[in-house]
């Protein structure tokens, strides 16, 4: 969380007009606390979606800093998708690219269905009813995507409704687009459930190569 405040230190000075970073990140630190007691357990290692709350968690804590101090929630997208941007590519390039390679290949594909599979049954819902619910999408006839996913149900949307953060929860959907970019994946997806859509429809498909 450190790490985060201080690359975002630049903007929050020029954008939000705080300048008091020490105080800053000490409240985002205390707010961070408070998030990981909060944060559901969907499962642990075993599940894929664990990985997502735990590194998207504390940009809840940010913005949840930043409202208090009254930054608008575009303000604070702004800086959240550029200090997410930039703290994904202080990862060597090579290895951002040999995670996206893995995510496109057909052995975690077959991961992806069986967990898609696992996530819409009724024992696990009962088991974790604040994880993710989500379809595999195969592509068809005339389709440009590789695969996708439709999520049915959004973690961080129960989070954000549980917690009073529905207003932040946008900015965490921008996270997603930086985040498959930094790894070598397009990702296209023209709605979500915090737009009030009935899914959200991630369509992916490899970047072409420089």
């Amino acid at each position: 969380m450190r790490h985060r405040v201080d690359l975002a230190a630049t903007m929050l000075r020029e954008r939000a007009h705080l300048s008091d970073i020490d105080a800053i990140r000490r409240e985002v630190t205390d707010a961070f606390e408070i998030v990981l007691t909060q944060m559901p357990y969907v499962g642990g290692a075993a599940s894929r979606m664990s990985d997502f709350f735990m590194r998207l968690m504390g940009f809840m804590a940010i913005s949840r800093v930043l409202r208090r101090h009254g930054v608008s929630p575009s303000v604070i997208g702004e800086i959240e998708r550029e200090t997410y941007k930039a703290q994904l590519l202080t990862q060597p390039e090579a290895e951002r690219l040999a995670a996206g390679r893995q995510f496109m290949s057909p052995e975690n594909q077959a991961l992806l269905r069986e967990q898609a599979a696992k996530s819409t049954t009724k024992s696990h819902q009962d088991a974790f009813p604040d994880d993710f619910v989500y379809d595999f999408v195969a592509p068809g006839p005339g389709d440009k995507f590789e695969f996708g996913i439709d999520y049915k149900a959004c973690g961080f949307c129960k989070f954000a409704a549980h917690h009073g953060d529905k207003d932040i929860l946008p900015n965490i959907c921008g996270l997603d687009f930086d985040a498959y970019a930094a790894r070598g994946i397009h990702l296209e997806r023209t709605q979500t459930l915090a737009g009030g859509a009935s899914h959200c429809n991630f369509r992916f498909s490899r970047l072409p190569s420089e």
